[in-house]
């Protein structure tokens, strides 16, 4: 092996650096580094370009800021990846030339392809290749790079060899080499954890790339236990759906992933940026309302359980409803001419004329809209033609009546999600007229002192009425901008009778201005106030849930609110529901409006060690008989040890001192001083995450019931190498 090779492997491996099985590799490689250092020599001459443009009009600007946008984006893909972003290479069993499989698309410069995108169709044997089903491939290799070079590789033998033949085409193996084909997973398994997930494209299964690749038309449930894969799955799924999927290629439409909590986000942070998506957004369902960074648990399970319901949910209509009453009496309107009357009934009809998919607090323009037809058309009665007034002309007297708008302000006033959903837990009327299914009893229960100490499940009711209200600001902007518009037009009228009655050319070139398409086209590209939106308010066109079996009625709304479509990725486990989950997922779903799914199961358990889960399959078994508990793939050959609480520090400290790599996850109600590489949780604050060891402080302690069980079962299944349980 040169000194100028990419591979660079460990003794116990240095049978595989014998030329011939790596000479072609390397060449490859080395096209491949050349091709990228030529792609980011382009992009960055492209990016200076672009930044060094100069524009005059606001469409130019436009067009500039995109450019340099997509460059920047660009540029940033490439460096990310550099070399390592080859992650293996597959021989055609028809004897062709092997085709390397990366995580993008690299062609040299004839244009011929030197390293396909993991996401493309030509890409997919790679992954989904078995030796019951090879997909026409004779051989795969996967390789595992460590600082810009490869430490490692596995070859698979996916088709027989025929007699004479010294291995499969093109693999370089020699005669009797014995390959291990689960020994690229099992060596990415026994590595180290970290406190970020990292992308596992190299070792992806078949069953997970089928997964990833599936539709997205249909709501997809992937479900799986413990150590399955399934965030993996799901985030990978995502970047590919980004690359494939005409609704969200090129940015077209936004992807939202919503997680169980921060811990988690923090986790797999790094994943989709690895895969070169990094304008996806992550949140938990708290972060999608803003009094969710303060809110609380609800202390009373039967309270939690009320607002957990679509019950209150489906009260936020009626209660915004009591709040669009016309006007009980009449009103006379003076306008240069006339006097008109207002009668209750033209404010009835006015009101009733708004849209039912309009916002309440962005529907009072409308109603001014519909008035001022009334009040023209009263008008109109009797009058000149050229004597009628425009609903336009009307405005402006509207306007400055005083007591007319006080009196539609009063009727139809701005309202604040939070003082709506506050009255009905301070005002009892209030909120029995409003969920008229509730006892009495339980409308007492929901009524507190301090109706605005808000608790997590208040959030969805937030939400429901934030989303019915709309921004109480965006009336004022929305006239802002019509304003703005209406003075453009003027001006670009008197502009364009300037340039027709100057115009001296035989053509008269100039009086295609007065062309009623041209003038609305000059209008529309005057740039204005634009309307605010908040981050996460959507629409999005495609939105994953993980720990989606925790999800309450009142939250699914949350999520079908910002995804219309019902294009969504849902990954859970029906054993891991923190109160239990004893539907399936068909019937939970469709009590949500989630219908017609699509399930994909996983059973295999790659994280967990087949001596845990001996031990933790009893513990949910016998809260959940049918639970779906993975099967693991692997040992440890380390035991569960026991002990007790005031031997914590001592096994930490053993173990650090032990291990110079790996993370180690402690679960229950217990302070410790702070250490690096330690990290102190709550069986709910677990969910999602893995650690080389986990230890159990006073399990019991966890909890009753199925509650209890799960959250033993969750904390358990956390380990990839070794549990301590300690117990007083």
């Amino acid at each position: 092996m040169t000194s100028t090779s990419t591979f660079n492997l460990p003794e116990r491996a240095a049978h595989k650096a014998e030329p011939e099985r790596i000479g072609a590799d390397d060449a490859r490689f080395r096209r491949i580094r050349e091709a990228l250092a030529a792609d980011i020599a382009e992009v960055q001459r492209n990016l200076d370009a672009a930044l060094l443009a100069r524009t005059g009009d606001a469409q130019g600007r436009v067009e500039r800021e995109a450019s340099v946008d997509h460059f920047r984006r660009r540029l940033r893909g490439l460096r990310s990846v550099e070399l390592d972003a080859v992650l293996g290479r597959m021989t055609p069993a028809d004897g062709s030339h092997p085709l390397y499989v990366g995580r993008l698309a690299v062609h040299g410069p004839d244009g011929k392809p030197l390293l396909l995108d993991w996401r493309s169709p030509a890409a997919e044997p790679f992954f989904a290749a078995t030796r019951a089903e090879p997909k026409g491939l004779a051989s795969r290799r996967r390789y595992r790079w460590a600082g810009g070079r490869i430490r490692d590789y596995w070859d698979e033998t996916l088709q027989d060899a025929q007699p004479g033949e010294s291995g499969a085409a093109g693999t370089g193996s020699t005669a009797g080499t014995s390959l291990d084909e689960e020994s690229a997973l099992l060596a990415t398994l026994a590595q180290a954890r970290t406190p970020k997930m990292t992308n596992v494209l190299t070792t992806l299964a078949a069953d997970q790339d089928a997964i990833i690749r599936a539709s997205s038309r249909r709501p997809l449930v992937v479900d799986g236990g413990p150590g399955t894969g399934k965030t993996v799955v799901a985030l990978h799924r995502t970047a590919y759906l980004l690359y494939t999927d005409p609704r969200l290629r090129d940015r077209r439409g936004r992807v939202l992933v919503v997680g169980p909590h921060h811990p988690y986000l923090h986790y797999v942070a790094d994943v989709l940026p690895s895969l070169g998506e990094e304008d996806v957004l992550t949140c938990t369902l708290a972060d999608l309302v803003p009094e969710g960074a303060t809110a609380v648990p609800e202390g009373d399970p039967r309270i939690a359980a009320l607002k957990s319901s679509s019950a209150l949910i489906a009260a936020i209509e009626p209660a915004v409803a009591l709040y669009e009453e016309p006007p009980a009496v009449g009103h006379v309107l003076e306008t240069e001419w006339g006097a008109v009357q207002l009668e209750r009934d033209d404010f009835a009809d006015a009101f009733e004329a708004v849209d039912p998919g309009t916002a309440h607090n962005l529907a009072r323009e409308e109603i001014w809209d519909e008035l001022a037809e009334i009040v023209a058309a009263k008008l109109a009665v009797g009058a000149d033609a050229d004597e009628r007034p425009d609903p336009a002309d009307v405005r402006g007297p509207m306007a400055v009546d005083e007591e007319l708008v006080a009196l539609v302000h009063r009727a139809w006033p701005l309202l604040e999600a939070a003082d709506l959903v506050g009255d009905l837990f301070e005002v009892p009327a209030y909120l029995r007229r409003c969920a008229p299914s509730l006892s009495a009893q339980e409308v007492d229960l929901l009524q507190r002192e301090k109706a605005r100490d808000w608790t997590v499940e208040d959030l969805p009711l937030l939400d429901a009425a934030r989303h019915r209200l709309g921004d109480p600001s965006a009336d004022a902007r929305s006239r802002r901008q019509d304003a703005a518009r209406r003075e453009t037009v003027s001006e670009v009228a008197l502009m364009s009778d300037y340039l027709i009655e100057s115009d001296s050319s035989d053509m008269q070139v100039m009086s295609m201005l007065r062309g009623e398409d041209l003038q609305n086209a000059l209008a529309e590209a005057t740039p204005v106030e634009a309307a605010s939106s908040g981050r996460w308010d959507g629409p999005f066109a495609h939105v994953v849930v993980d720990e989606a079996q925790e999800l309450s009625d009142a939250q699914w709304a949350m999520i079908l609110r910002r995804c219309p479509s019902g294009s969504l990725t849902l990954v859970g486990d029906r054993a891991q529901a923190a109160h239990g989950f004893t539907e399936t997922w068909e019937e939970r779903l469709a009590r949500a409006g989630i219908d017609r799914i699509k399930r994909a199961t996983l059973t295999l358990n790659y994280r967990t060690p087949a001596e845990v889960m001996e031990q933790a399959e009893p513990v949910i078994r016998a809260a959940l008989p049918d639970a779906n508990v993975p099967t693991s793939i692997r040992e440890s050959g380390l035991p569960i040890r026991h002990g007790r609480p005031e031997q914590l520090e001592e096994v930490l400290e053993r173990w650090l001192a032990e291990h110079e790599e790996g993370i180690v996850g402690v679960i229950g109600e217990v302070e410790i001083a702070p250490r690096e590489r330690v990290q102190v949780l709550t069986p709910r604050l677990a969910k999602g995450l893995e650690f080389d060891l986990v230890v159990l402080v006073d399990p019991e302690s966890f909890g009753v019931g199925i509650d209890g069980a799960v959250a033993r079962y969750v904390a358990m299944t956390r380990t990839t190498r070794e549990l301590v349980v300690l117990t007083s």
